[in-house]
């Protein structure tokens, strides 16, 4: 068995908000595999987070860059909120989107893309060194859609066309761009809001299917239910899973009741012509990236050499 840390301990208590002792044990079941143990804390029906993949901890900012048919996301991170609010750097974030829907959403094309003189890379090498603090980008990516728009939001805007979370959306259309870009828009603001996995559960993945059918037929049996039961109740809790995480089945949040299947049907017929949403994507900063804390007194005790 593996050893279990405390701070493995912190680390999936965060992530769950399971007790502690409860989270010892669901690593020591699993020999210290971090997300099989966080499956374990679900079957039992300890973890209190189980939608958390994992804690938001960098920071930096997402930028947005648009032209009619398309659009790209960039992430630049740094290590402090501070920095991000600082103007050189909301700047280069900036260009950088602006050079990542040029470079069609490509990370290595985009950092050899011309900057100021010099190129994204050297450039932000440069802003390393004058502000004083590590900063990368950390990732791009671009739509694009014909006939049709791809419409953009941003939440927590720091400025136009920067914040902490972007959304594209690409909807495939012959209908008025100003109405279909409005529509997006409202579309963009709902994924923001409920981060869905996935357009259809068809676009799915297959471990992420077998993953909570297997959750739910592990709980279904503590309940002592025989296997056709359990067999219906796990059909019953996917339905519910793909009503929560797929974008086509879930509640609207502009009117709170209406599918977004059913919004895109709608404005189909109110627009006169059909209406599919060709694909969408979402950022937010420092998703799935983990930030070093620390005990603040011993940080002074080390830097004092006591």
């Amino acid at each position: 068995m593996s050893n279990v840390t405390a701070s493995m301990v912190k680390d999936l208590r965060d992530k769950t908000g399971a007790g502690m002792m409860d989270c010892k044990a669901a690593l020591a079941e699993t020999n210290g595999d971090m997300e099989a143990a966080i499956d374990w804390l679900r079957k039992k029906g300890l973890s209190k987070a189980a939608k958390k993949a994992g804690r938001v901890a960098a920071e930096g900012l997402i930028g947005i860059a648009a032209m009619p048919g398309a659009g790209a996301l960039v992430e630049v991170n740094s290590e402090t909120d501070f920095v991000a609010r600082n103007d050189q750097f909301k700047d280069f974030v900036k260009s950088a989107a602006m050079l990542a829907l040029e470079a069609e959403g490509d990370v290595e094309k985009l950092l050899a893309r011309k900057m100021d003189g010099g190129t994204v890379d050297s450039v932000l090498k440069e802003l390393v060194a004058k502000i004083g603090e590590n900063m990368s980008v950390r990732r791009a990516i671009a739509l694009a859609v014909s006939p049709g728009v791809v419409a953009s939001y941003v939440h927590n805007a720091a400025a136009a066309e920067l914040g902490k979370i972007g959304v594209l959306v690409a909807l495939k259309s012959t209908a008025d761009a100003a109405k279909l870009t409005a529509l997006g828009k409202q579309i963009a603001m709902h994924i923001a809001a409920t981060s869905p996995l996935a357009l259809t559960p068809e676009h799915l993945s297959k471990d992420v299917l077998d993953r909570e059918r297997a959750i739910y037929a592990d709980q279904a049996r503590a309940s002592g239910k025989p296997e056709n039961i359990i067999e219906k109740m796990v059909d019953g809790r996917m339905r519910k899973f793909y009503e929560e995480s797929v974008l086509m089945s879930q509640i609207f949040v502009i009117d709170g009741e209406t599918p977004v299947a059913k919004v895109i049907e709608k404005a189909s017929k109110d627009f006169g012509a059909p209406i599919e949403i060709e694909g969408f994507v979402r950022f937010q900063v420092g998703e799935g990236i983990e930030k070093q804390t620390g005990d603040f007194a011993d940080e002074v005790k080390n830097l004092s050499g006591q």
